[in-house]
């Protein structure tokens, strides 16, 4: 399982610094949620702010556009150091043309679904994508409680990718702890993402090493 710290959950002030933070605690991405105040409502950061903090990792930034129009934006968060750009199949642009534009740019590029949303809804693009970011929280706002419903449809996803043989990862976020990681890898999720129970920790070293190995299965 790869961990990936929500940065929804960081310290804004000091963002450059609790990037690096997690960079030493060991993190394998950092998640970045860009939040326009339409698409969900609340407003978070946009590419200019991303671009500053680029220099502090040279870990994957995994940018997740909840924005109504992600085709707009995709050159703006390319040129700002995204390495895998993931944009919700509910928004108002065409997935096959945003999944292109990513492409275009030598950015990895992926689909997320909400939790009303069927897995079904992404399997015409999983041969055109590199990943599926499941939600397991109604996006918008850090700190919710994950909902385990959201588990049959990963499950539903792997199966598919499984059986297409597409090289497809499968990531996860909201609510993702100690307590039901375990249950996420089951599942079928290859990548956490993790805001609270990282940051939060006083330990995030020992916190995400804790998640991963929470995820060993027997």
């Amino acid at each position: 399982m790869l961990i990936a710290p929500s940065l929804l959950s960081c310290d804004f002030s000091r963002f450059g610094e609790e990037i690096k933070r997690m960079d030493n605690a060991g993190a394998d991405y950092m998640h970045l949620d860009v939040m326009d105040g339409h698409f969900v409502p609340n407003i978070t950061f946009g590419a200019p702010v991303m671009k500053y903090v680029r220099s502090f990792s040279k870990k994957p930034f995994d940018v997740h556009l909840m924005i109504s129009e992600p085709l707009k934006y995709i050159d703006d968060f390319c040129d700002a150091g995204a390495d895998i750009i993931t944009f919700h199949i509910e928004s108002d642009s065409d997935p096959d043309l945003t999944i292109e534009k990513i492409k275009s740019r030598n950015v990895k590029a992926g689909v997320v679904i909400k939790p009303k949303t069927d897995a079904e809804s992404v399997f015409p693009y999983l041969d055109k994508v590199d990943m599926v970011l499941v939600m397991t929280v109604e996006p918008g706002f850090g700190g919710q409680s994950f909902m385990a419903d959201m588990l049959p449809k990963v499950e539903k996803l792997k199966a598919e990718i499984k059986r297409r043989n597409l090289d497809v990862i499968i990531e996860a976020d909201g609510g993702i702890g100690e307590g039901n990681i375990a249950s996420c890898a089951k599942a079928g999720v290859d990548v956490a993402v993790a805001g609270t129970a990282v940051f939060k920790a006083e330990n995030p070293k020992e916190a995400i090493e804790n998640l991963k190995k929470a995820c060993e299965i027997n």
